[in-house]
């Protein structure tokens, strides 16, 4: 429990024992309880409200880079038939010289 052994967790509430006394242990555990059941739920909004923005900024990425990819395979494409048609050209060159 956040990195707190056995006894270093007997040390912290024989000490909370003794500084708080019998009386007012009870009430400190109760409102302990109360602020880290507050921290569960303001993080549980906080994720519930970023989830869907981050799963559709997950799905853009997605989409820019099919498009980036798709768009390196159309130039690819190019580059490839500017090339043949290049070399043709050149082939059909030597045959008239």
């Amino acid at each position: 429990m956040f990195g707190l052994g056995a006894m270093e967790i007997l040390i912290i509430l024989v000490l909370a024992f003794l500084l708080f006394g019998p009386k007012e242990l009870p009430e400190i555990g109760k409102q302990m309880g109360k602020a880290v059941r507050g921290f569960k739920e303001t993080a549980d909004d906080l994720r519930q409200s970023v989830e869907p923005e981050i799963n559709m900024i997950q799905q853009e990425v997605k989409m820019a880079e099919q498009d980036f990819t798709s768009s390196v395979k159309d130039a690819e494409d190019t580059i490839k038939g500017a090339g043949e048609s290049a070399s043709s050209a050149m082939h059909e060159g030597n045959k008239v010289a």
